[in-house]
């Protein structure tokens, strides 16, 4: 039957509403976006199976009631003129079946965010497989300083603002676009419902195993993507991605490259890259033209790539470079981007998200540029479906290049990883011991805080890299290592 979803919505007016229910309220992307939902006005409710700080916390802070666990009858509290379902929730979920038996209007984060927010907005969508999430808050902090007061939701927590929303009263909505599918009813990509007038595209390297079959199949909802934008739009892409540039080549509006690599043919390049403590600072040269010199308050090549995107969108959207430079300085970065955590008796730990080969690999690498002079120790989590997975098995054994040692935990068995296709950790712990990388794994927390928390010595670096809270490993190392050095 045509309606077996239920009342879905795919478009509505934000005058049509009042009252709104989300469904896993308690997830980062709903949870902000319920805190935006009610920062413009609407009365807001949600339901979730367990609610934990620190979403526990925000959702009180807004005001917004959390009801647990999912029932039918958390609907007759709500009493919503729309329910917004996430894309955790099981068609079989009790209360998603009471909305699709009361016939309630429901839709998907998503749309709902496209219609509410992007549908009357200039917007600026993020994406790409890496540097989504810092690349949004930087392009973001950029219209912020410029005075364009602009609304944003991305998928961090940025400094700047203690938060990963913001609603401005500007033209501009900076959206980070997952690729990630949309709900039960819904397996498209979400930021296919984000309405790009503004995009940039990061990268387009495999990842998302648990959905996409294989690279092909993972480069077509960009192309989708991409066929969105409009013909008075722009498309500013990474020529680092010969397939992102000839996905590209789709896009009916203005297509911008942009590559951190001197002198490459782009329109955007840097020259003259220096790193130091304050971060990277570099000349931008414009086709062709040198602008003038940059510095923004962020390490590695890879976000020198990911700052001149920012640039380039924000020059096609009108900002002079000064307006863009004063973004830049003042960009105080993302939480678990490169974030220092805390330095105990000399020993300097950083916390980090990335999972893929290419982001741990950037990471070290910007790491190292950082702090030239003291080892570094990297420990690595894999922890998503893709990286569980043997697909990257030859990136893993080199990607830890410049770390003198490095420590991966060994993932438990997932349900959703197929036999036989697991990452198989002592192959690439021994690969990195013959680059002369003193590496080795363990299965459980305890015993990789216990180590690492007794062999780190002064003046090392320890970055801890997982796209999940790692078992607790960062509070539980820091502890460690206060314990060690009489600080506790």
């Amino acid at each position: 039957m045509a309606d077996d979803n239920g009342n879905v919505l795919d478009t509505l007016s934000p005058g049509a509403v009042r009252r709104i229910h989300l469904i896993g309220v308690a997830g980062t992307g709903m949870g902000s976006f319920a805190g935006m939902l009610k920062a413009a006005g609407y009365d807001v409710t949600g339901s979730d199976e367990n609610v934990y700080p620190p979403m526990s916390d925000m959702l009180r802070a807004w005001g917004i009631q959390a009801l647990t666990p999912y029932k039918p009858e958390n609907l007759d509290v709500a009493r919503p003129d729309l329910v917004i379902v996430g894309n955790v929730i099981r068609r079989v979920n009790p209360e998603a079946t009471a909305v699709r038996e009361r016939r309630l209007p429901q839709m998907s984060f998503p749309a709902a965010l496209g219609s509410l927010f992007l549908e009357h907005s200039h917007s600026v969508v993020v994406a790409g497989t890496h540097g989504k999430t810092t690349t949004s808050s930087l392009m973001a902090h950029v219209l912020v300083e410029a005075g364009r007061d602009p609304s944003f939701l991305v998928g961090g927590v940025t400094q700047n603002y203690a938060g990963n929303y913001r609603v401005g009263k500007g033209a501009h909505f900076v959206v980070e676009g997952d690729e990630y599918d949309t709900v039960y009813w819904d397996k498209g990509s979400k930021f296919l419902h984000y309405r790009p007038k503004t995009a940039i595209l990061t990268s387009v390297e495999f990842d998302h195993a648990d959905i996409f079959r294989d690279l092909p199949h993972y480069e077509a909802t960009f192309d989708k993507f991409v066929r969105l934008i409009p013909k008075d739009g722009r498309l500013v892409v990474c020529a680092a991605y010969p397939n992102a540039v000839k996905l590209a080549r789709a896009c009916p509006g203005e297509v911008i490259t942009y590559v951190a690599r001197e002198g490459a043919e782009a329109d955007y390049t840097p020259r003259n890259v220096r790193f130091g403590a304050e971060g990277a600072r570099f000349e931008v040269v414009e086709r062709g033209s040198v602008l003038g010199t940059a510095l923004v308050t962020l390490s590695g090549m890879h976000n020198v790539e990911n700052t001149l995107s920012v640039i380039a969108a924000a020059r096609g959207l009108g900002l002079s470079f000064e307006e863009i430079c004063r973004g830049l300085a003042t960009f105080q970065g993302v939480k678990r981007r490169q974030e220092v955590r805390a330095e105990v008796g000399g020993i300097l730990v950083v916390d980090d998200f990335a999972h893929h080969p290419t982001a741990v690999r950037e990471t070290i690498a910007a790491i190292r540029h950082r702090y030239p002079e003291r080892r570094l120790w990297a420990i690595f989590e894999p922890r998503s479906n893709t990286s569980r997975r043997n697909i990257h098995q030859e990136d893993y054994a080199h990607a830890f290049t410049g770390a003198a040692r490095a420590s991966l935990k060994v993932p438990e068995r997932h349900d959703k990883v197929p036999s036989g296709e697991e990452l198989d950790v002592p192959r690439v712990i021994e690969a990195l011991k013959a680059q002369g990388i003193a590496a080795d794994s363990t299965v459980d927390v305890p015993s990789l805080v216990e180590r690492v928390a007794r062999e780190s010595q002064p003046g090392d670096v320890l970055l801890v890299m997982s796209n999940g809270a790692f078992g607790g490993f960062i509070d539980k190392l820091l502890a460690a290592l206060r314990a060690r050095m009489g600080e506790g």
